[in-house]
């Protein structure tokens, strides 16, 4: 037991970790891809840089934990680092800043179809795993007006960090409200925590955020400010988004999560975890494994890792899933 413990503040002191390779390089890091190995299920020796989001998000916080977990428990040393999530963590997964990359799965499909921020230029992208689900969170301050997606038409909102999976998602909203995101509302492209803290300064009217439940920093605005802010159900845009990818899903955000009155009604996409098709078979079979196989030490960085489930990984369609996390997943 005493083992586990050590473990564990061993994974939790890698989310640590998260912020000094962020500090040191700007969130981009230049990578060494692992060696290839000898096939099977054995990782080799070498590094990996993993992609993740914003401080303060479930990408950075669950990042951290599975880069220390990795380097712990195989012969890779990796390394996380700050980004601005999914669009951008896609592109520098491609180019080779990063070898391995948080997504959620609609900008992942964008990418394998070459559509949205991808247009025209299909990415060589495949997946190890579906992991756990993101909640479209639209917070908005109690004295704003904002009842709805349509009444943000000339309001300040912020619409996620350039390049960002919430991006994607807030400006879809907004045209499925028949808004124009970039003239019928005054969109701040901003990270989360300029979002949290401007939110508080009355700088701000509302937020779109696509993350893992609770995101702490968005528990961190609900204590702070509790009924100065209020969550906006927006299930009612659900059909348009569906036309735009079927990945889209209907789910409730549970009131507990920020101390709530009451279950906010809530659009769920599932994330991705992204490696290039060049990625060693090997290395990604026992890292799938571990993090399926290690998923309570994952569960003790953020709890949205308990949604890990070996049956539902293999639900990343249209992005196909590497040969080694297949047979990870026994599904050769």
């Amino acid at each position: 037991m005493r083992a586990l413990t050590m473990r564990a503040q061993r994974i939790v002191a890698g989310v640590v970790a998260v912020g000094l390779v962020a500090a040191g390089c700007g969130g981009k890091r230049p990578t060494e891809s692992a060696d290839s190995g000898s096939g099977g299920c054995e990782a080799a020796e070498g590094r990996v840089t993993i992609a993740t989001g914003n401080t303060g998000g479930v990408y950075y916080t669950l990042g951290g934990g599975l880069a220390q977990l990795i380097s712990d428990e195989t012969p890779i040393k990796a390394s996380a680092a700050e980004t601005g999530a999914s669009v951008q963590n896609i592109q520098q997964l491609v180019t080779g800043d990063y070898d391995i990359a948080f997504s959620l799965a609609d900008s992942a499909a964008d990418a394998v179809e070459g559509k949205g921020g991808f247009e025209g230029e299909k990415q060589d992208i495949t997946a190890l795993a579906r992991i756990y689900s993101n909640y479209t969170q639209v917070v908005v301050r109690a004295d704003s007006g904002i009842e709805s997606v349509a009444d943000m038409r000339g309001k300040k909102i912020s619409t996620g960090s350039p390049k960002s999976g919430t991006e994607v998602i807030a400006n879809r909203l907004l045209e499925a409200a028949g808004l124009d995101p970039a003239s019928d509302v005054s969109a701040q492209r901003l990270a989360l925590r300029q979002t949290v803290d401007q939110m508080k300064t009355g700088q701000i009217d509302g937020f779109v955020w696509s993350g893992g439940l609770p995101t702490p920093e968005v528990t961190d605005l609900t204590t702070s400010m509790k009924d100065g802010v209020r969550f906006v159900d927006i299930t009612g845009l659900l059909p348009q988004l569906r036309e735009i990818n079927p990945v889209y899903e209907e789910g409730t955000l549970p009131a507990d999560t920020y101390g709530l009155a009451e279950d906010v009604p809530s659009v769920v996409v599932p994330n991705v975890l992204l490696v290039r098709s060049d990625f060693p078979d090997g290395d990604a079979c026992a890292i799938t494994n571990l993090i399926f196989d290690q998923k309570g030490e994952l569960a003790k960085v953020h709890k949205a890792a308990n949604e890990l489930d070996r049956e539902t990984a293999v639900e990343t369609d249209p992005v196909p899933l590497h040969p080694g996390a297949k047979e990870a997943l026994g599904t050769d």
